[in-house]
């Protein structure tokens, strides 16, 4: 999807009242380095309309990665969610982050425990003055208890699937830097065309990314659906969705769908596969008669994610992008050369 039409498809979800949206360059800056009076913040979003009544200065995040967002922009949270994947010295934080706050001379926020879902007193102990969670899978319930806390702003279509970019958008208009949020949007955008100009193969091979998969049950094929942040980021990366995932993705609250190993056959346009695993994941595929078939892993065109912070990167998200851009995009290219 390019800029301008992330741009507009979000302009729907994300108003910005008070003059906010068409107010001039120097109010603009005058709101973005907290001088003068800001406009009160108004955004619509999935589960409600939120207004956050001037420029925040305490923010607080909820759910995977919405920290990403004020960390990226410059400002330090006041708590934001643990990691619970992916976090691989079990310090919360996945390095990409580290590394940002690293930057801003930052100490680590308080940190939610998210484990058994949001942990409403936490959050609550940090007095924000905005609650992010524009990528999260918030209920309404959820939503509302967080909004006797301080307003909250939500995803702007469906849980779980708000693509990196309006990840950023919704996010940052929440802390009243909507312009900031574009300018960052595009520098991401820049990086990682620039990355994918260095791996021509890429274009137009078409990739599937598998679920998680049992090798002791190999009866059905399960993968993400476009509609799932991890699909759509290869359309960034110039890979095509197969035909036959297309075809099975009809529905787009489904972020996954499932088809019987017997109608392997379908997925006879796939050129890579992405997925969770290591050798003892490829020697099951090859030595099962019907995904054998499957001309990516004949031909050995395989991406195996880790379980470390570079498999959780796979799910692109505002710092992690520029973490793994140049690996992910590398053993992609590897696999395409391995496909075509």
């Amino acid at each position: 999807m390019s800029r301008a039409s992330t741009l507009a498809a979000l302009s729907a979800a994300v108003l910005l009242t008070g003059g906010l949206a068409a107010c001039s360059s120097s109010e603009a800056e005058a709101r973005a380095d907290g001088s003068g009076e800001s406009a009160p913040i108004t955004i619509e979003h999935a589960l409600g309309t939120t207004t956050v009544p001037e420029k925040p200065e305490r923010v607080a995040t909820v759910a995977w990665a919405n920290h990403e967002v004020p960390l990226a922009l410059g400002v330090v949270p006041v708590g934001m969610a643990a990691a619970n994947f992916g976090d691989d010295d079990g310090d919360g934080l996945l390095p990409w982050v580290k590394e940002r706050l690293e930057e801003l001379d930052a100490e680590t926020p308080v940190l939610f425990d998210e484990t058994d879902g949001i942990d409403f007193e936490a959050v609550a102990d940090t007095n924000p003055d905005v609650i992010l969670a524009g990528y999260s899978g918030l209920t309404q319930e959820d939503y509302d208890t967080l909004s006797e806390i301080a307003p909250v702003v939500a995803y702007p279509e469906a849980p779980w699937a708000t693509p990196w970019r309006e990840v950023i958008e919704i996010n940052a208009a929440g802390m009243g830097m909507a312009a900031e949020g574009e300018e960052l949007v595009a520098s991401i955008e820049q990086e990682i065309a620039d990355t994918v100009a260095e791996h021509p193969q890429l274009e137009g091979t078409s990739a599937m990314f598998m679920t998680h998969v049992d090798t002791t049950d190999l009866s059905e094929v399960s993968f993400y659906t476009p509609f799932d942040t991890r699909s759509a980021f290869f359309a960034d990366l110039g890979l095509t969705t197969p035909a036959s995932v297309q075809e099975a993705s009809t529905d787009p609250e489904q972020f996954s769908g499932t088809v019987s190993a017997e109608q392997v056959d379908a997925f006879d346009d796939v050129d890579v596969i992405v997925t969770y695993g290591d050798q003892e994941l490829v020697d099951a595929l090859n030595a099962d008669p019907l995904l054998s078939q499957i001309p990516a892993v004949r031909n050995g065109a395989l991406v195996l994610l880790p379980n470390t912070p570079l498999g959780t990167a796979a799910n692109p998200t505002p710092l992690a992008i520029s973490w793994v851009l140049e690996d992910y995009a590398t053993m992609l290219a590897e696999a395409a050369d391995k496909g075509q």
